[in-house]
């Protein structure tokens, strides 16, 4: 038997993302939906996706424009901003969040290794009917986490 997400659980999704910045850079992104998707889901250009199995499945995909992936980096001193170096700073982002989501939903959820891809069009790809979308702006850049997971029983 599957099913969805409970609000607790996507919260912590929401929370995550927030913490996330907090540490990163200082200053807690201002979220500006937190929605059910219907219909086609627009990502960005720099996409990192993780995949969960176990007591849950699905997949978690960070969405980003290249200046807000290249603000986060050179935050962070780091001052390779090559388009290969800016998908590993996604792809990091996705695993950073799927770290965060085994800890709150236990030790049962697996996560694969990030997945990075280039273009927008990957994150349509990756989405079925309904997945649970988090848009945000920090420091003026939009950015967008999709959390597209059922829990197993």
């Amino acid at each position: 038997m599957i099913d969805s997400l409970h609000q607790n659980e996507l919260k912590l999704f929401v929370d995550s993302v927030r913490r996330y910045f907090q540490i990163i850079t200082k200053q807690e992104p201002q979220i500006t939906s937190a929605f059910l998707g219907t219909g086609d889901i627009d990502g960005y250009d720099f996409n990192g996706i993780v995949t969960f199995s176990g007591s849950y499945n699905g997949h978690v995909i960070v969405s980003m424009p290249p200046q807000l992936v290249r603000e986060l980096l050179l935050l962070q001193g780091e001052t390779d901003l090559s388009e290969s170096n800016l998908l590993d700073a996604v792809g990091e982002i996705a695993n950073t969040l799927g770290g965060n989501a085994r800890k709150a939903l236990g030790p049962a959820l697996q996560i694969s290794v990030p997945v990075k891809l280039h273009g927008s069009s990957g994150v349509k790809a990756r989405v079925r009917k309904h997945p649970y979308v988090i848009t945000l702006r920090w420091n003026h850049q939009p950015a967008m986490v999709c959390v597209d997971m059922e829990k197993r029983h």
